[in-house]
């Protein structure tokens, strides 16, 4: 039997690694002279040669993808440390290495999302692995593109400065977070959501309503964030109250648009044989029309997830008190200290994800019954 099975990306990752070692040197020399881990090249070559080459055979997808990721990710490593202390000075083999090691990161999350177990757990931690492993990469990619290339720390700082900075500043971030998250945006996202269901149910119950509503929330939801969040501001304070505001205003049509949406899903035949068992509109309502909506509903959820983060940020760069974290955004890009910048978009998009996943979930446990859930 042929044991041989070359992929692209193993194939295309040993040729980089030929190619490294006929192109010089990996970086240019440093003020002593010395080529910058030199010594390790030799380590970091057969890392990923190595692991290329056992990708090329026949062995167990587990096994070819361990060999994968730690051919990939040490290699990274190894040239990533290698930089620093002389960024700015790397040469052609050292974007070819890392480019061949993110050639095997590619490679070992193929191998992972091919493989399809009988336990449960064991596929969650698989749909976890993967994209885990995608955004560390998006992360090893920017760190060793401007350590390599010596970006300006003003333009670009690298990740792990941003680490650092995030480390050094939790009491901040906290507060920030606190400010932003857990009082304007839950609060303007809870009143928000629920408002623009209610009314949406409302609207389905009187018709002229549902030809009054729609039309002006499509476009309430098209007006700038710039312009409402002023108004809101002189309306209801520099607190975290009128940011509130502004993420109701943002999440109520949505909310309503795609509630009102979902209750017309429901098909004739299934509304013909609850009134064949003499149901009224409310019985009607929430035994059919309701769980046909949920669907449209989580994904109003989902999308106001994101724009409640988006407008509360907005909003308090016109007038906040000295907390908050499109506050420290807009105070901290005057002061030039950009790595703290980095540090807030990093907690908010953090946070963004965890609050939609939450979201997700708690659609997953309540449309068990749908087919896209079933079906996953």
């Amino acid at each position: 039997m042929n044991r041989f099975k070359p992929s692209w990306q193993a194939v295309l990752a040993f040729l980089l690694c030929l190619a490294s070692v006929a192109s010089g040197s990996i970086a240019a020399a440093d003020a002593a002279g010395v080529y910058p881990y030199e010594g390790t090249r030799g380590l970091i070559l057969a890392l990923i040669a190595g692991a290329a080459l056992v990708s090329m055979f026949r062995i167990s997808a587990i096994l070819e993808a361990l060999v994968l990721f730690i051919g990939a990710h040490l290699a990274a490593w190894l040239l990533i440390r290698g930089i620093a202390g002389v960024e700015g000075t790397a040469k052609a083999p050292f974007y070819l290495l890392i480019a061949a090691a993110w050639l095997l990161a590619w490679r070992c999350v193929a191998v992972l999302s091919s493989i399809r177990t009988g336990s449960k757990q064991a596929s969650m931690a698989l749909r976890l692995i993967v994209p885990t492993i995608f955004g560390a990469w998006i992360l090893i990619i920017w760190e060793a593109a401007t350590r390599g290339a010596g970006i300006p720390f003003i333009l670009l700082p690298p990740p792990s400065s941003i680490g650092v900075r995030i480390v050094n500043s939790l009491p901040i971030l906290a507060a920030d977070v606190n400010q932003t998250i857990f009082k304007a945006v839950l609060f303007g996202y809870l009143i928000g959501c629920g408002a623009g269901f209610l009314v949406a149910i409302l609207a389905d119950r009187v018709p002229f309503m549902r030809r009054g509503l729609l039309p002006i929330g499509n476009m309430v939801s098209a007006l700038p964030i710039i312009g409402v969040a002023p108004i809101m501001v002189m309306w209801f304070g520099f607190d975290w109250q009128s940011k509130a505001a502004v993420v109701i205003i943002m999440t109520f049509f949505p909310m309503l648009v795609n509630t009102v949406t979902g209750l017309a899903a429901s098909g004739h035949m299934e509304r013909d044989l609850m009134r064949t068992y003499a149901s009224d509109y409310w019985q009607t309502l929430f035994k059919l029309r309701l769980p046909a909506a949920a669907p449209f509903i989580f994904n109003a959820l989902k999308i106001n997830s994101t724009l409640a983060l988006i407008g509360a940020i907005v909003a308090e760069f016109f007038g906040t008190p000295v907390v908050g974290m499109g506050f420290r955004i807009s105070t901290e890009v005057g002061r030039m200290n950009i790595d703290m910048v980095w540090a807030e978009i990093a907690v908010a998009a953090l946070a963004g994800s965890l609050f939609y996943g939450v979201v997700a979930l708690i659609e997953r446990a309540a449309t068990f019954w749908h087919p896209s859930v079933r079906g996953g």
